[in-house]
């Protein structure tokens, strides 16, 4: 344990796999703090200092383990240190192997997946992965504490913490999306049933869209008997199927639909709220960070790999499988191949970061991005001109540059929770950009009438995309941008955190 009460009295509680904080072992035995940022560290400082809180996180490496071992740590965070190999299955076995993929829809059903004995085993270590975070949140809270439990990695603790503390107010937020009930009912029965009550476990379940939420309830109505309850809401909602919402331009947040539990074992009736929250971007931090020394130095560095008076197409994501990173690029080619006049006068300036290079199909879809780019170069590059600017060393303020510097900003995932990128380019972009956006992102709910919306599949579609980004006007650009950057920054991360907190109130 990295924080300990001599008894709990924490009144606000935050869970999440990666914590606020991590450690690095160095050569010479000591370890070196890092901290992390985004909106669940800025929102739980928001609360001041009279309120007890604690962040509960797992051990994600040597450093973090070595840290948990010696007793060090930060006040109001304790770090778990869960069996390495229990980890990786929980981790990489199911939360990203299996939840990430249907929830994103991205399983090659011909093949895959295969839920067999190994699943079976994988499987129970996520169950005790999610057993240790609830029994320390039991541990910790105080009577009639608020916990928030974050994502996919922990779906089942809020049933586990309801049986073991039935007094706290539990809130539970994915920041995936929600596959439709009929890709979601490809888990095995039980493992899909186990899922969704884990989760209804929660007084409240918070979505990113409103598309997301009703997918949500339409896999309980179809996957729970029933018996166990009743699904009611508001018709703000949307329907329940996966392509209900609010459509373009919807804001989110004023559906509510609630599921009323039938009474279980010694737990009395209650009801879980389901409830959306668009997490935005922080503009104000944006602005500023973006005009700070380092961001300079990366723009005039960029500006030289780009060239005078050339546009730029610009594209900041990991390279993890949703993002359609290849698509985009095969995208740009058509356009070079369709328009050949934006040849020499156009740069695809594409940032993809590594992730989860532990998994193979992870490594394969980063090798693949770096060939279609190199391929792309070598056909149609010339002595002074390179089509495509790849980097794949995570750099964010070469990323802030970037965006400065963007006259379009191409955001095609086949599928995304919500999608900060689309958000965070228009509030920094130096002379307004336009926003190439696919429909299947989250954000669509939020920016899809000011931008040009793309099937991220259609790379004929995204390519004409591009070329009327391109070809836009001044004056609509800039119009465009700032009614983007207004939309994207209507409830930032503060106050994304503190809205959720606040309606965990009794």
């Amino acid at each position: 344990m990295v924080t300990t009460h001599a008894a709990p009295r924490a009144q606000v509680l935050l869970a999440s796999n990666r914590g606020p904080v991590s450690y690095a072992l160095k050569d010479d035995g000591s370890l070196e703090p890092k901290r992390g940022g985004g909106g669940l560290v800025s929102g739980l400082s928001a609360i001041g200092s009279d309120v007890e809180s604690v962040w509960v996180c797992a051990a994600l490496g040597e450093g973090d383990r070595e840290a948990v071992r010696r007793g060090v740590g930060e006040n109001g965070v304790r770090m778990l240190d869960i069996d390495a190999e229990v980890f990786a299955d929980a981790y990489n076995g199911i939360a990203n192997s299996v939840l990430w993929f249907v929830q994103h829809m991205l399983y090659q059903t011909p093949l895959e997946p295969v839920f067999d004995a190994e699943f079976r085993r994988q499987w129970a270590s996520y169950e005790t992965y999610n057993r240790a975070f609830a029994e320390a949140l039991a541990a910790e809270a105080g009577d009639g504490a608020r916990v928030m439990v974050q994502d996919y990695h922990l779906a089942l603790v809020p049933g586990m913490l309801r049986e073991m503390r039935p007094d706290l107010r539990i809130g539970h937020f994915s920041h995936t999306p929600w596959a439709p009930v009929d890709y979601f009912r490809m888990l095995p029965d039980d493992i899909a049933r186990r899922l969704l009550r884990g989760m209804l476990g929660a007084d409240r379940l918070g979505f990113l869209t409103r598309r997301w939420a009703s997918a949500f309830m339409a896999s309980v109505a179809g996957v729970l008997p029933a018996d166990e309850g009743e699904l009611f809401g508001s018709s703000a909602m949307g329907g329940a199927g996966d392509g209900a919402g609010a459509g373009a331009g919807g804001q989110g947040g004023a559906g509510r639909a609630f599921f009323r539990h039938a009474p279980a074992g010694s737990l009395p009736s209650r009801e879980t709220e389901i409830a959306v929250h668009p997490l935005g971007a922080d503009g104000d931090f944006l602005r500023r960070r973006s005009h700070e020394p380092d961001v300079e130095e990366r723009m005039a560095a960029l500006r030289e790999q780009i060239g005078a008076g050339r546009k730029t197409i610009v594209r900041v994501d990991r390279t993890e499988l949703s993002k359609n990173i290849v698509r985009g690029l095969l995208a740009y080619r058509h356009l070079l191949d369709e328009h050949p006049e934006w040849r020499e006068r156009v740069v695809h300036v594409a940032f993809a970061y590594p992730s989860r290079q532990d998994l193979a199909v992870y490594r394969e879809y980063t090798e693949e991005v770096a060939r279609v780019a190199a391929e792309i170069n070598s056909s149609y590059g010339t002595e002074s001109w390179t089509p495509v600017v790849l980097h794949v060393q995570d750099d964010f303020a070469r990323s802030l540059a970037a965006y400065r510097l963007a006259d379009v900003a191409l955001v095609n995932p086949v599928r995304d929770g919500m999608n900060l990128v689309a958000k965070e380019v228009p509030v920094v972009s130096d002379a307004g950009c336009v926003l190439v956006l696919s429909r299947e992102a989250g954000a669509y709910e939020e920016l899809g009438q000011d931008a040009l919306v793309v099937n991220p599949y259609d790379v004929t579609g995204t390519a004409s995309a591009l070329h009327a980004a391109l070809s836009m006007g001044e004056g609509e650009r800039g119009e465009r941008t700032k009614r983007l950057a207004a939309a994207g920054t209507a409830l930032p991360p503060r106050g994304w955190f503190l809205s959720q907190l606040k309606a965990l109130a009794p």
